[in-house]
């Protein structure tokens, strides 16, 4: 004789919504916002509070130029040498060029892109001799 089967659903369990990834990556985000709007308030209450109760008394005195406590005698323009500022910004441009070095070292030391990255750097090391070339050219670099 045959028996019948007996045929049952299948048990569900609760099924959770799966929380996206950006709202995970953003979320740890919202502590850095959080932290910066709570810094700026701070900095703004500091400010107001200064302006507040602060004196404000001005005398002929307070208003004039103040120079390390020295009264402000004779023309204010004086002529300065533009070569200190040209030797400080081609430090900075070559200060700021060799922090390139650093992750293209670490890209040519991974497997597969030392040849294309190899090719970049000699690129690029060719555009800053070329300003460095044309800067002596034009005397720049000499102090005289």
């Amino acid at each position: 004789m045959l028996e019948p089967t007996v045929h049952t659903a299948p048990v569900q369990t609760p099924v959770q919504a799966p929380v996206p990834m950006a709202a995970e990556y953003f979320q740890s985000y919202s502590v850095v916002g959080l932290l910066a709007v709570v810094g700026v308030l701070f900095v703004a209450v500091a400010f107001g509070a200064g302006r507040l109760l602060r004196p404000v008394v001005p005398t002929p005195e307070k208003l004039l130029t103040y120079e390390c406590g020295v009264d402000p005698v004779g023309e204010g323009w004086a002529h300065t040498q533009v070569r200190y500022y040209v030797y400080a910004f081609l430090y900075v441009i070559f200060a700021v060029d060799s922090i390139f070095l650093f992750p293209w070292a670490t890209v040519f030391a991974a497997p597969g892109y030392g040849g294309t990255t190899l090719v970049e750097m000699f690129i690029f090391l060719g555009f800053l001799a070329v300003g460095l070339l044309y800067a002596w050219k034009k005397g720049v670099l000499e102090w005289t």
